[in-house]
């Protein structure tokens, strides 16, 4: 048999019963279909497995071919900042909420996972974003996936900021905070702030202002060429940033916000039977009473 992919990863944070058995099924299936098998250390350590190949989310993404992540959005967005790094394809078995980026149903992924190691799959590189905090020339780099968020440490204080775009000056805005975020993010905090909902493939950046104190005020979509700086008012105490939802770290008003895209994609791959609209309806609840009213 000609593989598609010599080396599985599987990776996942929650170790609950329901989950551990679905890693479990999830490895004997690929064990017994000659497949060789790396399972995150975590996860072979609950197993209590013998004879098991187990390592790091670095060791899975430097030595496998593909990585199924077991879990939901959130888990892939923690990983993806990891495997971004190494050529590895990755798929997701949904078992939070949502599920956009871990799209498979726990009930069919072994049929749906047979389908794709037959070959039977595309790929969606989604870009990454640098988040880059400058103080006193000083840098730090984060990555992010779906969204960064800039907003006040109290709840309900505005701040105020100018925003550059390609070191030109765009507006000036006083709200709760404000949004930046890829076409994947597009689905998540941006789309609750009331942005639109992009393609994945789309080279585009939103930015959407949260409560802007003005009519005036709309979402943005820029080409993801572009960088992106915003600077903020000396009257502004209390500034902090999260990253695709992770803890808040603290930013202060001399410091600068540079945001562009990264040389980094995750390479998600799905069934060739795969529809980013079927997902949406399926997802959002598009449709529902139209076709309730045709049956």
């Amino acid at each position: 048999m000609n593989y598609v992919f010599c080396i599985i990863g599987i990776i996942g944070y929650r170790l609950c019963l329901e989950q551990l058995s679905i890693y479990n099924n999830l490895y004997n299936w690929l064990i017994k279909k000659g497949y060789s098998v790396i399972l995150e250390n975590n996860i072979a350590q609950a197993l209590n497995l013998n004879n098991v190949i187990s390592g790091s989310t670095f060791d899975i993404g430097e030595k496998a071919d593909l990585a199924i992540i077991i879990g939901g959005d959130g888990s892939m967005l923690r990983i993806a900042k990891i495997l971004s790094n190494y050529p590895i394809k990755v798929i997701g078995i949904n078992t939070g909420n949502l599920g956009f980026l871990t799209d498979l149903n726990p009930k069919s992924a072994l049929s749906t996972l047979n389908y794709i190691l037959n070959g039977n799959f595309y790929e969606e590189k989604r870009f990454l974003l640098n988040v880059i905090t400058i103080k006193n020339n000083i840098k730090s780099k984060k990555h992010i996936l779906n969204e960064v968020v800039v907003h006040s440490n109290n709840v309900a204080k505005m701040i105020e900021f100018k925003v550059y775009i390609d070191d030109v000056f765009s507006f000036f805005q006083r709200a709760d905070g404000l949004i930046i975020s890829t076409p994947t993010g597009s689905t998540a905090y941006s789309l609750s702030a009331g942005g639109p909902i992009l393609m994945p493939l789309l080279n585009a950046i939103i930015i959407i202002p949260m409560f802007p104190h003005g009519l005036y005020s709309r979402p943005l979509v820029i080409s993801a060429k572009s960088k992106i700086k915003i600077k903020f008012s000396k009257k502004i105490l209390n500034l902090s940033i999260s990253c695709d939802g992770t803890s808040p770290f603290k930013v202060y008003r001399n410091n600068e916000i540079v945001i562009k895209k990264s040389k980094k994609f995750l390479k998600l791959i799905h069934s060739n039977n795969y529809n980013y609209f079927n997902v949406l309806r399926k997802k959002l609840g598009w449709s529902k009473k139209f076709f309730k009213k045709i049956k």
